[in-house]
């Protein structure tokens, strides 16, 4: 609670269960204080960030707004919704063009499903929006995750937990947005998903029990494009999926990964251009702290 308006009014909703009237109006000052009125700031006057729309990493507008978004800045702010729209536009083209139809269907798949979680957040939304959930339902693979190399490569045989997460990311804010044209097979979809990675126990090889990839295990924030345990556990929190046997290795990593003072620290940021950093790696960490003791709540419910 000593922390930025971010910090504050997600620890009151998820931690604290204080009413919503209390941490909405704290939520009202990420777009005045704190690192959500300086990312606002950076802006440029045709409504982009960092002069780009995907580039460059991480200061290009698709990359500011989804920070923004986990922020928890007003949904129906008019600078992000300013920004969606000319993300929308500019990498998918105008509503009922031919431009949007070829471009849907070659477009990296992460980059799909990023589109989709800001339009549904920041309600900049059209008849684009249910072409891209429907489309995102139609590229899962036959393991039932994504991967960003389909549709361009046909010889791709395995999901990408990257890409599955990013396009889960963006139907499960489709749906929270209330859109419900696709809502059931949406949640189908998610639940064979997330089968999948329960499968791998969320990190391990389901051949070799082996770790996949040591990035993996080592939680970071922003995340980015990249997978990780943590991001894994949040999002089936915020799911309100089932709590699985499967899952406890990964609930003890986190567990363990806490510091004696109580806290978690960030592991490393990804490298890339930056406004600035939200806080310091190997260094207490509130996003971690936040993100862990609401996993651990949703674990250990009753």
């Amino acid at each position: 609670m000593q922390g930025d308006a971010a910090i504050r009014w997600q620890t009151m909703r998820d931690l604290l269960d204080a009413p919503k009237a209390k941490w909405n109006a704290e939520r009202q000052h990420v777009a005045t204080s704190g690192w959500g009125a300086r990312f606002l700031a950076f802006q440029d006057r045709d409504g982009k960030w960092g002069r780009g729309v995907y580039s460059p990493k991480w200061i290009s507008t698709t990359y500011t707004l989804l920070q923004l978004r986990d922020l928890g800045l007003d949904n129906e702010h008019p600078a992000a919704q300013r920004g969606t729209r000319i993300v929308i536009d500019e990498l998918l083209g105008k509503e009922n063009s031919q431009e949007f139809v070829a471009r849907l269907k070659t477009l990296d798949l992460c980059i799909v499903g990023m589109i989709l979680a800001l339009t549904a957040y920041f309600r900049v939304t059209d008849a684009r929006t249910d072409a891209i959930a429907q489309h995102l339902l139609q590229q899962h693979m036959r393991d039932d995750g994504w991967n960003c190399r389909m549709p361009r490569d046909r010889h791709v045989t395995h999901s990408s937990f990257h890409t599955t997460f990013n396009v889960l990311d963006g139907l499960r804010g489709y749906v929270e947005a209330g859109h419900a044209k696709f809502r059931a097979e949406i949640l189908q979809a998610e639940q064979r998903a997330l089968e999948l990675v329960l499968q791998h126990k969320l990190f391990r090889s389901d051949k070799t029990n082996k770790i996949i990839y040591p990035k993996f295990t080592q939680f970071s924030y922003p995340f980015r494009w990249h997978y990780d345990v943590m991001r894994a556990l949040d999002y089936m929190q915020r799911a309100h999926a089932p709590r699985d046997a499967r899952t406890q290795e990964a609930i003890d990593l986190v567990r363990t990964q806490r510091r004696p003072d109580g806290l978690w620290a960030m592991h490393d940021l990804y490298k890339a251009k930056v406004f600035f950093n939200m806080e310091t790696p190997s260094q207490p960490s509130r996003w971690n702290t936040l993100r862990a003791l609401r996993v651990l709540k949703w674990w250990e419910a009753e």
